[in-house]
């Protein structure tokens, strides 16, 4: 069982970045997400990654200015946030599900498909 504990969340101007990590004894035997929630919004992903690595998945919302890596070695998955805009302020979550030796290169989408939740970290985009 694993606790994912967010952190790096802060105040940006737009245009800015931050980088969020996520950390946890035996995550790298888990695949992951990041996910976020606004007020008054439901919870929705922004990036996925396997368990080994090799798959990777962003929602339009996010592509090309997100991505998402993990360090294995360290128990650590990163979440560069580039460009960041008025409109990603949110609590961000990172979320985990234990993967199988069978299932390592695959990654989840919906909230519902993980096991274990961190508490969250506030990203503000604001000028």
């Amino acid at each position: 069982q694993v606790q994912p504990v967010e952190s790096g969340g802060d105040l940006v101007q737009p245009g800015g970045s931050l980088r969020l990590a996520c950390a946890g004894r035996g995550l790298s035997y888990y695949s992951i997400g990041w996910f976020r929630q606004a007020p008054g919004k439901e919870r929705e992903g922004v990036a996925c990654i396997s368990t080994d690595e090799t798959n990777t998945y962003y929602p339009d919302a996010v592509k090309g200015r997100f991505t998402i890596s993990r360090d294995r070695a360290k128990n650590m998955v990163y979440l560069q946030m580039n460009n960041l805009k008025p409109e990603d302020t949110a609590v961000y979550f990172c979320a985990a599900r234990y993967s199988l030796s069978s299932d390592t290169g695959t990654y989840y989408t919906m909230a519902d498909e993980y096991e274990y939740w961190g508490q969250g970290t506030q990203v503000t985009v604001s000028s």
